[in-house]
């Protein structure tokens, strides 16, 4: 392009000189051509003698300017007036905010809902997803702000549990800056911390669990808890249990990995080992998981010379998962990766009976995942309670009949 412009300019001078050697009163000047072209009329005169003003294009952008700033001081832009009338009846009559240029609304609670200190202080957790803010609707949490980057994400939530909530509209690409997920589901959601007592759980859920309670001892993967918080979910647990040292179970990671179970059954996070005793039946039986390295060979378990030491105090007696273990109101203790258990987790299991449980498992591999090992257990722990339950009521239908 600079090339061409160069050879137009150059003929321009050529047939210039060329013009005024025969004729030194010819001059061509080129940019008033180019002027010209860029002139705008100020006003138009009638022949009657009416006069019509054009408005010149820096008062336009002037005037512009003075709307555009009335808007913002105005505030949040609301959206309802520009709704159709079909458009009202889908959304149930919710008023929502389109959130302006450079509003940071968004960005200032993604970013401070994720510290655990301000969850705790504010008293505020992040929710991000439809079916964890459908779960977190279903048991009773209370919705503050929920943002949002289409109206049809909005309409596949419940609207009628939305009434109390600022619903605030916002770009698909901020919602992308500020999401955990690589591909979000164009909503985010924040709920005023809700307290376990007070949620209030599935029909079915609470119809298919069983007296098995689960101990979680210095679980600080955000992963591990939420795969293991899943998976008591599923394994119909009644409650669990998180001593002081595991992760938060209100982080996006451990939420995310949970798939809505924190809203399925009782969590009790942050608790002292004193206050264990308080959420248990008088006649639990509390056992203890031990993930470490056990020999396999010909179909025998024998425990090593370093693990005999280590059952010395407290004295735990090892069994295989797969026998006879939950016979009544069962805990089950799943420690960490990198600490294990703790001394207190040991001495609880001695005060109630309880055994050393362990998964067999063959030369070279040294131990299982945190979350692996509870849903072996979790999963079996299950069976043997329904079949001690299904045994109960033969006997008392033998007995009526």
């Amino acid at each position: 392009m600079a090339a061409l412009m160069y050879k137009v300019s150059r003929a321009f001078v050529i047939f210039g000189e060329l013009l005024r050697g025969h004729n030194q009163q010819i001059l061509v000047n080129s940019r008033r051509y180019v002027r010209a072209l860029r002139r705008r009329p100020v006003a138009v005169v009638y022949p009657d003698g009416e006069r019509e003003k054009f408005m010149k294009s820096n008062e336009a952008a002037d005037k512009l300017n003075e709307k555009a700033g009335s808007k913002k001081r105005s505030g949040r832009v609301s959206e309802r007036a520009e709704e159709s009338p079909q458009m009202k009846d889908k959304l149930g009559g919710l008023r929502f905010e389109k959130a302006p240029a450079g509003d940071n609304r968004l960005a200032k609670v993604a970013s401070v809902a994720r510290s655990r200190a301000f969850r705790d202080k504010e008293g505020k957790v992040l929710l991000e997803g439809r079916r964890l803010i459908c779960d977190a609707l279903s048991a009773g949490a209370a919705p503050q702000m929920l943002f949002f980057s289409a109206v049809e994400r909005l309409q596949e939530l419940p609207l009628d549990k939305l009434q109390q909530a600022k619903l605030i509209k916002v770009r698909y690409e901020d919602m992308k800056t500020w999401s955990d997920l690589v591909t979000p589901q164009g909503v985010i959601a924040i709920f005023s911390k809700p307290d376990a007592s007070c949620l209030v759980f599935p029909k079915d859920a609470r119809l298919q669990s069983v007296p098995l309670f689960l101990l979680c001892d210095n679980i600080r993967d955000a992963g591990n808890l939420g795969t293991i918080l899943r998976c008591a979910a599923a394994a119909g647990c009644d409650s669990v249990l998180l001593t002081k040292g595991c992760v938060d179970a209100w982080e996006p990671k451990v939420l995310c990995a949970a798939m809505g179970a924190r809203f399925r059954l009782q969590v009790f996070p942050n608790l002292d080992w004193d206050e264990i005793s308080k959420h248990l039946p008088k006649d639990v039986v509390v056992h203890v998981t031990d993930k470490q390295k056990m020999v396999l060979r010909m179909n025998t378990v024998k425990v090593t010379d370093e693990e005999s030491d280590e059952f010395s105090l407290p004295c735990l007696k090892p069994q295989v998962y797969f026998e006879s273990w939950a016979q009544r109101s069962t805990a089950l203790v799943i420690g960490g990766e990198t600490h294990g258990l703790s001394l207190e987790a040991l001495r609880l299991a001695e005060e109630t009976e309880g055994k050393r449980l362990f998964v067999p498992m063959a030369p070279g591999v040294e131990s299982l995942r945190s979350a692996m090992a509870a849903s072996i257990l979790l999963f079996k722990g299950r069976r043997q309670l329904l079949q001690l339950l299904d045994k109960t009521r033969r006997r008392t239908r033998s007995k009526i009949f």
